[in-house]
């Protein structure tokens, strides 16, 4: 097997030559229907050859062409999205972070990502233009409605999909992939329950999205089982902003009964729940507890808060990445996936989290 100094020094980038598939083939001593066929996905190529052929993929700069993969295969090689654009939509630093996660899945099998921009009102118009253009081979969609209408309509498209979350309400025999978002909020809440709270706040994602009703029935279900009820002054939905987190908080703090503890959606929301906590002048983890939803931002990790977030923790970016390896992979008919996967938000106990004022009091405490 040629090294990588070889491969670069025959043929690519060093050269400033556009390497072609005779020549690739002719590097590596294969024919060229065996590296297209590599290249292709077929599970007639050994796992070693096609790791021989991806190699020099990457060592000499090669770049199929799509025409004429298209023409053999049949297939576009790319994935699809519609993407609502509006006045009034802002931009959203976690959906970037899922789709920075589907993206290099997709360079990694040189597939491309296709997104569509659409009106709101014509989102379903859109995709099913999308569909019918030939140009991807399957779609994905994401933020999650009750009684979406978006899957009854995929299902009846001849184009293959996962969904990123679940509906409420509607069919339930759909591909998608989706965390325990009742889960996590429901085992945050017994926490801080278990530690003498029973006034909790919760700053919550857009009341119309899936995942912020089942973290808001996590919540009631927690307080529910030890006869409490959720006070519906204490809870907040909007976009998950650093800006709507302050705000939310300072209404909080204000009320004549506030909260000792508060739930947040986001570690974004959290960074604004937090500024206004110490501006008020109280101690996070002592007068009042916090936990939030980490996505696995790379730029607002909690433990680097001044005091470190207790958080339920699942990676968005991995998400993005395992979709597009279950899109990509029934494209190219590599691989066995689940048709749903639910996963588990981990619980991670920092220092954000404290017994409740009332319980420190109790027990001779200072606040």
């Amino acid at each position: 097997m040629k090294n990588k100094k070889d491969y670069s020094k025959r043929f690519g980038r060093i050269s400033g030559m556009a390497v072609n598939l005779k020549q690739l083939a002719e590097l590596l001593s294969l024919s060229q229907t065996t590296v297209s066929r590599a290249l292709n996905g077929y599970p007639e190529v050994n796992a070693e050859t096609r790791a021989r052929v991806l190699e020099a993929v990457r060592e000499t700069g090669y770049r199929p062409n799509r025409a004429a993969q298209r023409l053999a295969t049949g297939k576009a090689f790319s994935i699809g999205l519609v993407m609502p654009i509006a006045s009034g939509i802002d931009s959203d630093i976690h959906f970037g972070e899922f789709l920075a996660g589907l993206a290099e899945e997709a360079v990694e099998h040189d597939f491309h990502f296709v997104l569509n921009p659409s009106a709101p009102e014509d989102e379903e118009a859109t995709f099913r233009r999308l569909a019918a253009s030939g140009n991807v081979d399957a779609v994905f969609i994401a933020y999650m409605r009750a009684n979406d209408p978006r899957i009854e309509m995929l299902k009846a498209l001849s184009i293959p999909f996962v969904v990123h979350g679940r509906s409420i309400g509607g069919p339930r025999d759909y591909p998608y992939l989706d965390v325990d978002n009742t889960g996590a909020f429901y085992d945050a809440a017994r926490l801080l329950m278990q530690l003498g709270h029973q006034r909790i706040a919760l700053i919550n994602g857009p009341e119309h999205l899936t995942f912020a009703i089942r973290r808001k029935k996590g919540l009631m279900r927690a307080l529910a089982e030890k006869g409490f009820n959720l006070d519906e002054a204490l809870v907040h939905h909007s976009a998950m902003t650093d800006e709507h987190g302050y705000r939310s908080m300072q209404r909080f703090l204000k009320r004549p009964n506030p909260p000792t503890a508060v739930l947040c959606s986001s570690t974004v929301t959290a960074l604004g729940a937090v500024r206004a906590i110490n501006q008020a002048g109280l101690v996070i983890g002592t007068d009042i507890s916090l936990i939030a939803h980490d996505d696995v931002l790379p730029m607002l990790k909690p433990e680097n808060f001044s005091v470190p977030l207790t958080t339920t923790r699942s990676s968005l970016r991995a998400a993005g990445a395992r979709i597009a390896k279950r899109l990509i992979g029934g494209i190219l008919d590599q691989g066995d996936y689940p048709e749903q996967e639910l996963w588990r938000a981990e619980l991670i106990v920092r220092a954000s989290t404290g017994p409740a004022p009332d319980r420190q009091r109790n027990s001779g405490k200072t606040v």
